[in-house]
This record gives C-alpha cells, sequence and structure tokens, in this order.
C-alpha cells in the first residue's frame, strides 16, 4: 500500500559548491549520499494532509469535521507567499531524526529566518480559523505536523550518519543556491472549494501568492 504523501513547504537545493564533486565528497563522511537533485530544505512540515484534517476534527470534537479541516488548509497552503530563490552556506553536517540522518547545517539569511517566522505564525492563524484551541499545545500535539523541536534549525539531509559518534563534524565551507519556495507534493493536494471552512466562520478575505 503507497503512502501518502507528506505535504511541507520547501525551498530546493539548485547548487552546492561550485560542481558536483564539492558534494560527492560528502560520501567520505555519510553512508548512501543521496542524490543532489531532489535535495531541499524545509520551512514548514504539514505532513499528511488527511492526517492533519483528522487531527483538528479530534482536537475541536467535530466542531470543525475533517472535511472543512481539509479544505481550509488546501486553500491556505495556495494562498502562501511565496520566497524567492536565496544563497547560503554550510561548515558542518549534524545529527537529524533522533541520529538516524545525516545533513548539512545552513547558515541561511536573516530573511529566510523570518519568512520561517511568518510561516508559523500564519499556521497559528490558520488554525484559530479552524477553530482549534490552546493552539501552541496542538501543534506539539499533533502527530501530523510532528513538531519535536521549539526551534527550528535550517538543514539539507544528505544520508546516513557514517559514525556513531554524535557529532557535529566541521567540513569544508561549501555554497548552497536555493531557488524559491514551493508546497511539496502540491498535485496530491485534492481539489476541494478553496472557500470551504469551519461552520459559522466567516473566512476572512483570501490570501495572496501562488505557493509555488
Amino acid at each position: 500500500m503507497q503512502t501518502p504523501p507528506r505535504i511541507t513547504v520547501e525551498v530546493p537545493v539548485l547548487t552546492i559548491g561550485s560542481g558536483p564533486a564539492d558534494y560527492e565528497v560528502l560520501g567520505s563522511q555519510v553512508d548512501a549520499l543521496r542524490r543532489q537533485r531532489g535535495l531541499h530544505l524545509t520551512l514548514l512540515h504539514i505532513g499528511v494532509l488527511a492526517d492533519f484534517a483528522r487531527d483538528i476534527a479530534d482536537w475541536t470534537r467535530g466542531i470543525t469535521t475533517a472535511e472543512e479541516a481539509a479544505g481550509t488548509a488546501v486553500s491556505w497552503l495556495e494562498g502562501l507567499p511565496v520566497l524567492g530563490g536565496f544563497s547560503a552556506r554550510s561548515e558542518r553536517l549534524v545529527l537529524l531524526g533522533g541520529g538516524r540522518v545525516s545533513g548539512l547545517e545552513v547558515e541561511v539569511p536573516q530573511h529566510v529566518r523570518d519568512y520561517q517566522i511568518s510561516l508559523v505564525k500564519a499556521l497559528h492563524e490558520l488554525l484559530d480559523e479552524l477553530l482549534v484551541d490552546n493552539v501552541d499545545d496542538f501543534i506539539l500535539g499533533s502527530r501530523a505536523l510532528g513538531f519535536r523541536y521549539p526551534r527550528w534549525t535550517p538543514h539539507v539531509a544528505v544520508g546516513r550518519p557514517k559514525s556513531r559518534d554524535r557529532g557535529p563534524w566541521d567540513i569544508a565551507p561549501v555554497a548552497i543556491e536555493f531557488g524559491a519556495s514551493r508546497i511539496r507534493n502540491r498535485q496530491f493536494l485534492p481539489a476541494i472549494d478553496a472557500g470551504a471552512g469551519p461552520r459559522d466562520q466567516d473566512p476572512g478575505p483570501p490570501r495572496t501568492g501562488d505557493g509555488q
């Protein structure tokens, strides 16, 4: 059975260093080095849409149904503003996912951090609109969202750790170019009425941006 796709807001990696060799050298420090094509930096994790909607329905005890939550979430995602491409750098490898994944820790410009903070704020506003009370508790408790750490660490997952050491490991500084923000697995979002929302709740003015 195919696993439902997870929805995230991310920026794709365009280039690492001056050529493929600058990335492939990481193979000496990382097992199962991932292909450079497809690497990305996650800005906000939503998870499987159906699970996210079900979490909201359960939390609100059905005041907001899963169908209403999914429809409003899709409209919200499609309306998020776009972050333009940017340059960053990395100087070390870190462990992620409880030590199961190696990633490049990325030093991003301040405006990228500000954008990520704005996404979290927008998520709070979405949940308020969906009649979720105690939003912070919901975010930490939602299995779909999977928030485990209060502080966002920009990173690009690149493979499995070669060593059982906890790291981090210094590497030769490498420049990374990122493309514009986009919704990962956007093609799997259902075609739901973008105006759908919780009963007896004014959804407010539409958001702008194409979410690409």
